[in-house]
């Protein structure tokens, strides 16, 4: 059915699974979390049901312990609240165990409250001690364990459905998505393979057609046309084309193999082939006009220029060959051969220019040569008394690096002992910073006294509380309770008045650790110029090395000049005699020249200018 839909819709079906697998999961995961929520909130609710009941229990203790009005009425309107409460919860609970669980919560509420009264009218009336009252305060204690009891069965129930439903929700989200999976893979992978099948029938046409122009195949086939979708029409088209192109190709081979020859004859060298044949197709038409005329042009150009070459080959560099009309490589081929006749020209013009040049310049040589042995000798005379000035400056610099030498070692015992000055002070911030550490110690320790009295008092506080309500059977215990709490207090004034002490020790300690500290930043202050000051008297106990250095290397310079000085004298003579040769073959190439024929108006400028020569000759 899915073969006959167009390449479009089966496409468009993607989005529409996913589209409705969106749908499908948010309704789900709504539905789930919805019911999630409505119980997180009931188990919510009996926690807070649990620290309700706590904060009544506190205040029936805290009427037990001062019975007024106030109380009373604050502890019924307390329970009074939470059976209200307790109420409108069991309306929303859907569980029938957990409705009747609320019901119970309800009777023994009304249980407590029932006896909570009698024991209010009690207290008030100072009937505290009568056996009915113990039996009623008995029977409330009951009535509050068992609504306690109920209470957290409530809620441990409403914590389980809390966790069902997450599980729940879970579970069916994770069965949702892999069932989506599958279909939509399965779906997805038959739309694949659907349009699969069409590529690979249009490919397969399309690569016997291409072999078939590419002559891997004598003959090509039609494409696979009968489809109704989108490949189906492609395929009508290519076949149209496929007819058209098939003749036109068998017309062209035979007229592009003919070109073939023609240009592989051209290849060989053969400049007079010509292509012969004729073809319908305008553009193999136009191509075999250009090759011809190509051909043609091709002639007639190297010919011109094999006759410039000719030329050029006996010594005759005053023709050139015509570029008019000629364009890239066949332009640069002549232009190429024009710039060699002009290149051997202005070589011929540069080398007859030089070698008059060359002869002014062996004339210049001789009489500089002549000035170079009367300075030498100049030289020689002066390189004497320098060294005799340098042999005093040496001895100079070596006594100022002998008392350098000296400053700088009374410079580092002095380092020596700042340094040590400044590792004693250390040890003391360290001592210090121990004592500060004990110090704290001590303190937590009394913070801890203090706790352990505060907590006693308590305690004896509590145990006050329980004896009054015990009645005559108490009054010894709270005398003990009582005495307790004196020696509780007598602790927290001891503890507080070691603290006052420990404190004023912690404020010397720190005092003591300010002065090590400054002592510190002194001695490295001091550290600090010293290293300084050894470092001027390096760079001073360097610098008076490096001049005696640079005196002794200005000394074997001087004996070293000297030396060159005599060679120079003898160099002089041996130039002399390069001077007469480069004279004899300035004159041999002015002569080869002059037998060549070439341009001699063309303007070249020598490498060795006529001016410089000049200024030579001047300066001598």
């Amino acid at each position: 059915m899915l073969k006959n839909v167009s390449t479009k819709v089966k496409l468009m079906l993607f989005p529409v699974m996913f589209i409705i697998v969106i749908i499908t999961s948010s309704i789900t995961f709504k539905h789930y979390f919805g019911v999630s929520n409505t119980r997180n909130d009931a188990a919510v609710k009996t926690e807070i049901f649990l620290q309700q009941f706590l904060k009544t229990r506190i205040a029936v203790y805290q009427f037990m312990k001062n019975p007024n009005e106030e109380s009373s009425k604050n502890v019924t309107n307390l329970l009074t609240t939470f059976s209200s409460e307790v109420e409108a919860f069991k309306v929303k609970l859907s569980k029938k165990a957990n409705r009747d669980i609320c019901d119970d919560i309800l009777k023994h509420v009304g249980t407590y409250k029932i006896y909570f009264d009698l024991l209010s009218k009690a207290e008030l009336k100072n009937n505290a001690n009568t056996s009915e009252y113990k039996q009623d305060l008995a029977n409330m204690i009951s009535a509050s364990d068992r609504l306690e009891e109920s209470l957290e069965k409530i809620n441990k129930s409403a914590t389980e459905l809390k966790e069902e439903s997450i599980v729940t929700m879970e579970g069916v989200l994770m069965a949702l998505a892999m069932f989506f999976t599958v279909i939509f893979i399965g779906f997805s992978i038959f739309i694949v393979k659907l349009i699969i099948s069409s590529l690979d029938d249009f490919k397969a046409g399309l690569e016997n057609f291409f072999n078939y122009l590419n002559r891997k195949a004598e003959k090509t086939t039609l494409l696979d046309d009968k489809r109704k979708d989108e490949f189906g029409k492609m395929a009508k088209m290519v076949n149209e084309n496929i007819i058209r192109t098939k003749e036109s190709v068998e017309e062209d081979r035979d007229v592009i193999q003919k070109v073939i020859e023609v240009l592989a004859e051209l290849e060989k060298g053969d400049l007079y082939q010509r292509v012969k044949a004729k073809s319908s197709n305008p553009a193999l038409e136009k191509l075999i006009s250009l090759l011809n005329d190509m051909s043609s042009n091709l002639e007639s150009n190297i010919d011109r220029i094999l006759k410039i070459l000719a030329q050029y080959s006996e010594y005759k560099y005053i023709n050139t060959v015509e570029t008019k009309n000629l364009k890239e490589h066949l332009l640069r081929l002549a232009e190429g051969v024009n710039m060699l006749g002009e290149s051997i020209t202005g070589m011929l013009i540069e080398s007859d220019k030089n070698g008059g040049i060359l002869d002014n310049s062996s004339n210049v040589l001789l009489k500089n040569v002549d000035i170079l042995n009367q300075n030498s000798n100049e030289a020689a005379a002066a390189l004497e008394e320098t060294a005799a000035a340098l042999e005093q400056i040496t001895g100079n610099i070596v006594n100022n690096t002998e008392n350098v030498v000296k400053m700088s070692n009374y410079a580092k015992e002095l380092s020596k002992s700042a340094n040590e000055g400044q590792k004693l002070a250390t040890k003391t911030t360290s001592a210090m910073d121990d004592i500060n550490s004990k110090v704290n110690s001590i303190n937590e320790a009394i913070t801890v006294i203090d706790q352990i009295a505060f907590q006693t008092n308590i305690l004896s506080l509590n145990a006050a509380v329980e004896a009054a309500t015990a009645g005559e059977a108490g009054k010894g215990f709270a005398v003990v309770a009582q005495e307790v709490r004196n020696l509780a207090s007598r602790s927290a004034e001891a503890a507080k008045e070691i603290k006052e002490l420990v404190e004023d020790a912690t404020v010397k300690a720190n005092y003591g650790k300010e002065i090590a500290d400054e002592m510190i930043v002194g001695y490295e202050g001091l550290n600090k110029n010293i290293k300084n000051t050894l470092e001027i008297i390096s760079d001073v106990e360097m610098a008076s090395k490096e001049q005696s250095t640079g005196i002794e290397q200005i000394n074997d310079a001087i004996t070293s000049l000297d030396q060159q000085t005599q060679q120079n004298a003898a160099i002089a003579t041996q130039t002399h005699e390069v001077a007469m040769q480069t004279d004899e073959i300035a004159k041999t190439i002015v002569e080869s020249v002059n037998e060549k024929e070439f341009n001699k108006n063309l303007k070249i400028e020598p490498k060795i200018k006529k001016d410089e020569v000049e200024k030579l000759a001047d300066i001598a």
